[in-house]
């Protein structure tokens, strides 16, 4: 019988990147954004409202990156942690992790004989894999990968903020805080569909996950720069 090879792909291998990059744009386009509407709906002069952009895009990116590296990494140590106590256990007591292990599958339905000869044979192959994918919850999909997030939420946050601070040196002086936050919603609208798209999700609901979040910040931003720029002013 000749085999053949199932065309099937999931989104699932994504998701370590692809969580850490919708998040890095997503924060990019909403807090530079916000922050250059609310700066420039205080009437302060076109080169100081894009000078705050800069900044909030330097000091926005490094903020994600620390922020990815240190959360993924304090995963990746529990992980590690894990499985070397899980190493340890299988050397001291491997019979009792094979009743374990044949537990595990008896829970999500296999008989209790099939149970032990797949636990039988899975411990065969590969003890720590076994127990680390079918107990532990740890796969090569799925496992913390620090310098990625860290990488993918910065370089993605800075492409977002690029995005309002564009549209600052293009949009005339008077139309400044209409144009920066029709951009910043534009964008907002095609990443809520491209992380749709890449994450097999429904894209009318991302849509309108990051449309009513990134309005809603730009609104409050608005009336904090407008409250604050009267009462300088």
């Amino acid at each position: 019988m000749s085999r053949t090879t199932h065309p099937e792909r999931h989104s699932i291998g994504r998701i370590g990147w692809l969580r850490a990059a919708v998040l890095g744009a997503n924060d990019g386009i909403v807090s530079t954004g916000s922050l250059i509407v609310g700066v420039a709906a205080a009437n302060v002069p076109r080169t100081e409202v894009f000078i705050s952009g800069v900044a909030a895009l330097v000091a926005g990116a490094m903020s994600m990156a620390a922020g990815e590296y240190v959360s993924v990494s304090s995963q990746s140590d529990t992980e590690r942690a894990d499985l070397a106590k899980e190493s340890s256990e299988l050397a001291r007591q491997p019979q009792l992790e094979r009743h374990e292990l044949a537990e595990l599958y008896i829970r999500r339905g296999l008989s209790p004989a099939t149970a032990r000869d797949a636990a039988e044979q899975m411990m065969a192959h590969d003890a720590l894999g076994a127990h680390a994918r079918d107990e532990l919850g740890i796969s090569e999909a799925t496992t913390a990968r620090p310098l990625q997030a860290a990488s993918a939420s910065a370089l993605t946050f800075t492409a977002g903020a690029a995005a309002p601070l564009v549209s600052i040196m293009l949009a005339p002086a008077t139309l400044l805080v209409a144009a920066v936050a029709i951009v910043s919603l534009a964008c907002l609208a095609a990443l809520g569909a491209l992380g749709a798209v890449a994450g097999g999700a429904p894209v009318s609901r991302s849509l309108l996950r990051v449309m009513f979040w990134g309005t809603l910040a730009m609104a409050l931003t608005a009336g904090v720069g407008r409250l604050f720029g009267t009462a300088i002013g």
